[in-house]
């Protein structure tokens, strides 16, 4: 979750934390016990599709035309616009400003926002906050709020975002895929990560990046919904939202097409194909190769340099020799690329270590020699297990949560970042 105007990725972590540290604490937004009666295959199908009657994720000429639809003028439609992304409001009772007729109208045709409720937050001592948010269906997604505040006092608040509940490719350093995967999310339900976030920080989030829970190139089509509607709608320039991806055969190809000024991040996290397969069992569809040569045609697709991810595993990929053969990888097929070193971040259940600061610095300083720029994550709610690698919902894959007593009683237990 991290340059200034090139990446993204960079701009989020390589600069000084929040000045106003606060102290980390556990608040419980909802205390309702979540109901079980939908079954996992019924709602894996249902969620598949944009829900036709959602307003949040639709454009204004959309809900220009839904208002004449319903026999109102569409100027109406540009003020439900204004009311759901400007003023962010989040039941159609609400719509003050909207004739009661229309109000009952929109509900009566099934109707609504489209806003899910903020189940939990969890506050790291750096000002982190990670966002625990229950969906329709009760399942359960995780979205991290990164403050940083500058020099001059103004702040900049990353949202990094969810693509699916849970994911499938299962990397073997990240939380989330250890606990499984349910479905992909919708449009609606990707942007209203980012307004909850806005809710709790009470500031306007500046940067966007696709690297929560999922793998959002196996969600392409509602990603790119979810992007436009960022975009024009919630009003976030593209250069200042990422889209990571550990690799899926021809889809990088797909979003080059889009022709995005968005930053595409791809987790490498090895210089070579055998490595890589240790590391990231998905790696075994998409050879190494492959993927370079479509993340050089991204390049030149879109003339937007590509973020390569590279999280360090003291003693597995983190030597000095791996440092060489990766500037030779990025050299042999061209330009347009950096690199986002990311220390590995403790998870439960992982043999794998955390380098030492100078094997780190080291590595770098390798990439740098044979100029191949270079940043290291700077690491964000770590103590909230809200960092890179670590976001994991343990009810993801069974969303059944317990009563709020228990919760209040075992917060780590419901822990999922990016």
């Amino acid at each position: 979750m991290i340059a200034t105007s090139m990446s993204l990725l960079q701009h989020v972590c390589s600069v000084p934390i929040a000045r106003a540290m606060r102290p980390r604490s556990v608040t419980i937004i909802s205390s309702r016990s979540l109901s079980t009666t939908t079954s996992s295959s019924s709602t894996t199908s249902r969620a598949s599709q944009v829900d036709p009657h959602v307003l949040l994720g639709m454009s204004e000429p959309e809900l220009q035309q839904l208002a004449t639809d319903l026999g109102q003028q569409s100027y109406r439609g540009k003020q439900l616009h204004h009311l759901i992304y400007q003023r962010k409001v989040k039941e159609i009772q609400d719509f003050s400003q909207l004739p009661l007729v229309f109000r009952n109208d929109l509900q009566e045709a099934g109707w609504k926002v489209g806003r899910s409720p903020i189940f939990q937050t969890v506050t790291a001592a750096d000002g982190t906050v990670k966002l625990l948010i229950r969906l329709e269906d009760n399942r359960l997604i995780e979205t991290v709020g990164i403050p940083v505040e500058d020099e001059k006092g103004s702040m900049r608040l990353t949202a990094c975002v969810s693509s699916q509940v849970g994911c499938p490719l299962r990397c073997s350093f990240c939380a989330t895929g250890k606990g499984g995967f349910s479905r992909n999310l919708q449009r609606h339900e990707i942007v209203e990560q980012v307004l909850a976030v806005e809710e709790i920080f009470k500031h306007r989030v500046t940067n966007v990046v696709f690297m929560g829970m999922g793998e959002p190139m196996l969600n392409l089509k509602s990603v790119l919904e979810a992007h436009r509607c960022l975009n024009k709608d919630v009003q976030i320039g593209q250069r200042m939202i990422t889209i990571s991806t550990v690799g899926v055969p021809n889809t990088i190809k797909k979003l080059a097409s889009h022709k995005l000024q968005s930053t595409l991040a791809l987790s490498l996290h090895a210089p070579n194909q055998k490595l890589r397969e240790t590391i990231v069992p998905s790696a075994k569809s998409y050879p190494l190769d492959a993927i370079m040569k479509d993340c050089k045609e991204y390049f030149l697709e879109t003339s937007r340099r590509v973020s390569f991810e590279y999280a360090l595993l003291a003693g597995v990929n983190d030597r000095v020799e791996h440092a060489k053969e990766l500037a030779e990888l990025l050299h042999q097929w061209g330009r347009g690329h950096h690199v986002n070193l990311i220390p590995f971040n403790p998870i439960q259940g992982s043999d794998y270590k955390r380098p030492h600061k100078k094997a780190i610095q080291a590595f770098a300083a390798v990439l740098e020699s044979r100029k191949v720029t270079v940043s290291v994550r700077q690491t964000r709610g770590l103590d909230a297990s809200a960092a890179c690698g670590q976001l994991r919902n343990e009810f993801q894959k069974s969303p059944l949560v317990i009563n709020s007593d228990s919760l209040e009683s075992q917060p780590e237990n419901v822990a999922v970042a990016c």
